[in-house]
Order: C-alpha cells, then structure tokens, then sequence
C-alpha cells in the first residue's frame, strides 16, 4: 500500500480522498491555492504546500507547481479527483516519468477513451451499439453541412476531447449549423485545449445511463451497476443521479453491464471509470463516451452497494486484487444525489460568489452530505460552483425522494444564491415522480414555468 499520497484537487473531491486514506493508513498532502488557504482539504490532510494564485491556470492546473509539490513531499502516487489532470495524458506520462504512481488508468488508455471519435470506434470494434454519427472530427462547415444530411436533423455537434457538457450545441436546420460548429470549436479549444468536434444523430428524449466499472491490475474487470444521469441543466451538466435506474428492465440491466465490462476490457482499463449510454425510448442502448475517472455522482452507487469506490480505487492502483465481484455486490433499496451548487437558475445558472453567511446542512437517518464549504467560507469567481452532493439512501425511490425532499428543506445556506430551490421543484414534478423524466425534460419544464409565470 501506499506512504503518501498527493490529491491533485480541491473541495470536496479532495476531502473524499483524504478520508478514504486515512482509513487505510495513507498518510496524505493537499494542494492549494492562495484563497484556498484556510480549507477544509488543505486544513484535513498531514501536508499542504500551496502552489499559486487563484485562477486555476496559475495553480491546480499547472503541472509543473504539482509534480513539485508531490516531489518535495515525498508523496509515491497522485490522486486526481474529477477535472484537473484526471484526464491528461500528459500529466500521466509525467508521473510515470517521474516514479510517482497516478490513481487511475495509463495514458494510453486516457489518450484512447479521452478521444471521443476513437471511444465510439473502440466501442464499435466490441459489438456494442453508438449513435449513428460522423466516423471522424469534422474538418469543416462544408464537410458538416454533408455529414448532417446524411444523418438527419436534430443532430449534436460534440466536442471530441472533453466532457461534462462543454462543446456541445444542438442543430435543429441547417441554418443553425454553421453558428453551432463554430461556438463548439470554440468552446471545445478553450475547455480541452482541442477544438475538434464531430457530428452525432440527437435520439430523441432519451435517458442517460451510466454503468460504473473497476478494474485491476490482474486483468479483472467488474461492473458496479449503473447509475440514472437524466436531470441534466440547459448545459448538458447533472443536476440529480439515482441508482439503480428505475425504468430499464434487469435484462437491459445485465446487457449494458455486460457491454461497459466489453469496452473497459478493450481499452486495458484499470481503476474506477464509467461507461455512459443514451437509452431510446424502446429501451435499446448505445455508447456515447467513457470517463476514464472517478465521477462526480460515485457516491450513490457506494450507497446502494455499500461499497467504497474510492477506496477500491486506491486499493488496485497500489496492487491489490478486486475485493468483489459483480454478482455479489449486495444491491439494496435506491439512492439518490442531488448537486448543489452556488448558482441562480433564474438567471442561467450564473455563479453566485461571496461570503457564506449560514450553514446548516442536513443529516439524519441515510442522508449524507459531501461538501468543504462552512459558515465564513469564502465563495471565489475561480472555481466550478459546486459546493454539496446530498445524497440520500431509503428502501426504495419513493421513499428516497421524501427523504431527499426532507433534507433539501433542511439545507440552510446565506449570503449567496443556490439552485435548491430549483432542485425541489424537480422533484416534486409529476416527470420526476414517474420516472419520466429524460435529459430533454428540464428545458420543457422550464418553458412551462416561465408560461404559469406569464399567465400569472
């Protein structure tokens, strides 16, 4: 096992990591930056060392601060977290390069997957169906004005490198494209440093199911179960994930696991990633990328297995056989996470910064919370704005939305805005209620409610 890690992270992330080593005896060092002086992660771990000024650029994601730091330290792996390096090829390279053990896949393996247009190849090449879509990155307007005729209006226009919402634009006609492919080059150079983008065939309201996987460095792979990623904001971003998936029978249960074990096996996985599916309205599957990274939405398959996924995570970085099989995980009951971040939905989800005046969160009976935030934290412009998971477990969904209700009314936060409000009209909603809710879902439900609004 491990002496020391370093968590190339900040917030909650951070503060997961350092708990899971602790409890296996890991001693740990925390990056940070100048206004992040004073928190929670930086004040948990054994070491801190800070490695520059606020903006991103000029701390956690330069390299060079946080290989030194882990050096200095003398750390023997590096914890990623979600964002940041967790996807850089290159930051891998210079770990291994360096002696230090990076926990999660090789770069190899982060190159392949990263790269949108290879993931849906290497998918492809395992029998298991993607979305019809552009072979390759789009070259240019003239190409795509071919490409999208040839599949058909609605179509996506995606970022090839890159995740979480980011470079993607949605084309109803041809007169849209050209603005379309240009904003998510745009947005694809600026958030990946890549700004190719490739076409896909838009399924109509379908829902998003992920399948969560491990793999050590015995040639095991196992799948964890899947998790429902549906309520999604206008940015393609999670605002609410539930496990198991309530509307997909257990055949198709069996069946996408099957396929994310395929493609993690292609892609000579290690460590905790995930395997993400559109699901069609007759409840067929298909591949539409793999994050090759612990996600932000793992806690709601830990608590529906009662299983440590971060923990499992660090355990075969550093060596170790999988400590289960898939067949004898214990399913129990339904979790659900709902994120909360410091943003005004009513105002497109613009951040909201400034001082937390109050902090009261949640707790009792299966409910808990993963958040670094406190009364008199600071909120700064320069990072992502969420600032609590709650997650909730109970013997079944019904009862998990009361609970997750229940919790949500609990939350007490002042001095800046948040998208509480928003998350419990969602789940009072008849969609989300039914189970009907798909990732188009939230935009209806928007124009409904601005239409009452209106009326009113």
């Amino acid at each position: 096992m491990f002496k020391r890690v370093l968590i190339a992270n900040r917030g909650e992330i951070a503060v997961r990591v350092i708990r899971a080593c602790r409890e296996l005896g890991i001693e740990t060092v925390a990056v940070f930056s100048e206004p992040d002086r004073d928190a929670l992660h930086a004040r948990m771990a054994d070491q801190s060392v800070c490695i520059g000024p606020g903006p991103n650029g000029e701390s956690y994601l330069v390299d060079s601060n946080v290989l030194m730091a882990a050096q200095i330290t003398g750390a023997d792996a590096i914890h990623p977290g979600y964002g940041y390096f967790a996807e850089n090829a290159a930051f891998v390279e210079a770990c291994e390069h360096l002696g230090l053990i990076f926990i999660g896949p090789s770069s190899k393996t982060i190159e392949q997957m990263g790269e949108k247009v290879v993931a849906r190849r290497t998918a492809s090449e395992v029998g298991v169906p993607v979305p019809p879509g552009t072979p390759d990155p789009i070259s240019d307007e003239g190409e795509a004005t071919q490409e999208a005729e040839r599949l058909g209006y609605p179509i996506l226009v995606k970022a090839a490198a890159g995740g979480g919402g980011r470079g993607i634009r949605r084309v109803e006609t041809a007169a849209e494209l050209g603005p379309a492919l240009a904003t998510a080059q745009s947005e694809a150079l600026a958030s990946f440093g890549n700004g190719d983008v490739y076409l896909e065939k838009l399924l109509s309201q379908p829902r998003h199911v992920e399948v969560q996987i491990m793999a050590d460095r015995h040639g095991n792979v196992q799948h964890m179960f899947e998790r429902e990623c549906s309520v999604q904001n206008l940015r393609h971003q999670k605002l609410i994930e539930e496990a198991p998936c309530a509307t997909i029978s257990e055949r198709v249960r069996q069946k996408m696991g099957a396929d994310a074990v395929k493609i993690a096996k292609a892609a000579n996985y290690l460590g905790a990633g995930t395997i993400e599916f559109l699901v069609d309205r007759e409840s067929k599957h298909y591949f539409i990328e793999m994050n090759t990274r612990i996600q932000v939405e793992h806690p709601v398959t830990e608590e529906f297995l009662g299983h440590d996924v971060v923990r499992e995570q660090i355990c075969v970085a550093a060596g170790e056989k999988l400590s289960f099989t898939t067949e004898k995980l214990n399913r129990s009951g339904h979790a659900i996470e709902a994120r909360v971040t410091s943003e005004d939905p009513d105002r497109d989800f613009a951040p909201s910064c400034g001082m937390v005046t109050e902090w009261i969160q949640p707790g009792g009976f299966g409910v808990r919370v993963d958040t670094y935030v406190h009364a008199g934290y600071a909120l700064t412009p320069f990072y992502d704005p969420l600032i609590a998971k709650v997650i909730v477990h109970a013997e079944n969904r019904e009862k998990a939305i009361v609970r997750l209700r229940r919790a949500l009314d609990e939350f007490h936060i002042g001095g800046v805005k948040t998208n509480i409000p928003l998350l419990l009209r969602i789940i009072d909603s008849d969609d989300y209620q039914s189970g009907n809710w798909t990732t188009e879902t939230l935009g209806l439900f928007f124009m409904v409610e601005a239409v009452v609004a209106g009326a009113g």
